[in-house]
């Protein structure tokens, strides 16, 4: 059955809807908190089959048949079980999985991103098997802090390359190595990565040289959209700061700048640091979904949030900051003692000791626990587990606005394949303004509230094009590039 296509204004769902419509009373859905009939909170239900029912219970916690639900939620959680059903089944019989972006958002497997080009600006970068096979989507990679730089340079981690193999594969990673679960909302779209510093430290002026580049070379690469999942030195006006300045400029000239708001929203002044703060900046807070699909008893996470010194409210919007499926830096020890680890967990008692014996120095915990009784090592394990976020061998679960932003920029991507002639400005408004409240937070924290990527996309669809509206040439030459792939 076809889905009626969501209208472009904004939602709280905190608040409900006194528009007519409904028949009888009206009533909030125990889920979304939603306002809608109550009869439709019975009929809904009556619908619903055993493995959906299971679903919602398995979300939120307390729920019975009983208390009914409204129909976008019976949808949203029918849309997921069939996700789950074709791309992972192992995971409806497992005790407490992360659970993918895509089916947490309820988005579309429609778009994904395809003839669009997202930069990325961050510490490093590693060509991770998400990004490369089958087919190898980055386009450039280039280090503004030094000459020379090379693409091979990427096929070999360094204590860097982590933070940035991150990012970008929570956006644009086709989840090869999860077959195909854990991929990013823009999971077919080409990337240009930019390495602006490191670990040790990335330099607010690195920053803004960053993103000078990615304006200098937009037309090259077709580049729609920019992820900035670092921040600057320290607050500063846009009106006089370099950093904003640059930001400013690449929305002018057609790049959507999405950017990290910060994890600083613990302390008193919670500051957003530039690019962040810049006005025409899409800024992204994070949300604690609790890794369930259920939309009640949602949190925020300790976003950083506005004012800013120029007296801009920041965020604008919210996406998962907590529970975010990413990569393992492959070829590291890290990666080395979550393969031993998962190992030992899905072997039998009487295998524990010998695959020890067999992989020594990977992991010291263990190999100081060799002698010890299987249910003891088996604790061992069940806390490295849980200690290191480990989801399989080659995932964990991350948290961060660094993971936000990404989220929110494959969303754009997707807008953006949908309608190639959206301006930055027409992506942001979209992304504002159907964008959900999470009832009973304060909304300085949550902006307009949580990205929904069904609703932007089939808002996107929505915008006809205009006679004055001319193809601009980052758009023309993106298209060009879509035909060439």
């Amino acid at each position: 059955m076809a889905h009626e296509p969501h209208p472009i204004v904004p939602r709280d769902d905190g608040e409900g809807d006194s528009r007519g419509g409904r028949r009888g009373r009206s009533a909030p859905c125990p889920l979304c908190r939603r306002e809608v009939g109550a009869r439709e909170l019975v009929e809904t239900t009556l619908r619903l089959d055993a493995h959906t029912s299971g679903l919602v219970a398995a979300n939120a916690p307390g729920w019975q048949p009983s208390d009914g639900l409204c129909a976008e939620c019976a949808r949203r959680f029918a849309a997921a079980l069939a996700y789950l059903r074709q791309h992972f089944p192992r995971l409806l019989g497992s005790g407490h999985p992360i659970l993918p972006t895509a089916a947490r958002l309820g988005a579309s497997d429609r778009f994904r991103g395809r003839g669009v080009t997202v930069a990325f600006l961050d510490s490093g970068f590693y060509a991770h098997p998400d990004l490369v096979e089958p087919r190898d989507r980055i386009l450039r990679y280039v280090d503004i802090t030094r000459t020379g730089a090379r693409r091979a340079d990427l096929e070999h981690p360094d204590a860097s390359s982590w933070h940035g193999m991150m990012t970008s594969v929570v956006a644009c990673g086709n989840g090869r190595l999860a077959d195909g679960l854990y991929r990013g909302l823009a999971s077919e779209s080409r990337l240009v990565l930019v390495k602006c510093g490191s670990m040790r430290r990335i330099a607010h002026d690195d920053i803004r040289r960053g993103l000078e580049w990615v304006v200098r070379h937009r037309k090259r690469y077709g580049i729609g959209i920019v992820n900035v999942s670092c921040g600057g030195d320290y607050e500063a006006s846009y009106l006089i700061d370099g950093l904003s300045q640059a930001a400013e400029d690449a929305t002018r000239s057609g790049i959507l700048v999405c950017a990290a708001v910060g994890n600083l929203g613990h302390v008193p002044r919670h500051p957003v640091l530039p690019p962040a703060s810049a006005p025409s900046v899409l800024t992204v807070g994070g949300l604690d979904d609790k890794n369930r699909l259920a939309r009640a008893g949602y949190d925020l996470y300790h976003s950083s949030y506005g004012p800013t010194v120029d007296g801009l409210q920041k965020p604008e919007v919210i996406a998962p900051g907590i529970w975010v499926a990413a990569p393992i830096l492959p070829g590291t020890t890290t990666a080395a003692q979550a393969a031993l680890v998962l190992r030992l967990h899905a072997a039998p008692d009487a295998e524990l000791r010998k695959t020890i014996a067999a992989h020594p120095a990977v992991d010291p915990d263990l190999d100081a626990a060799a002698g010890l009784e299987p249910a003891r090592i088996r604790e061992l394990v069940a806390a490295k587990i849980k200690g290191h976020n480990l989801i399989t061998a080659s995932y964990k679960h991350v948290d961060g606005t660094s993971f936000a932003a990404p989220i929110v920029t494959s969303v754009a991507a997707q807008m953006l394949e949908a309608n190639p002639i959206l301006t930055p400005q027409e992506v942001k408004h979209i992304l504002i303004l159907t964008a959900r409240r999470v009832p009973h937070a304060e909304v300085d924290r949550q902006g307009w509230g949580v990205v929904d990527p069904e609703a932007a996309v089939a808002a996107a669809l929505e915008m006809r094009p205009r006679p004055e509206r001319r193809r601009s040439p980052r758009v023309a030459e993106a298209v060009v590039s879509r035909g060439r792939a």
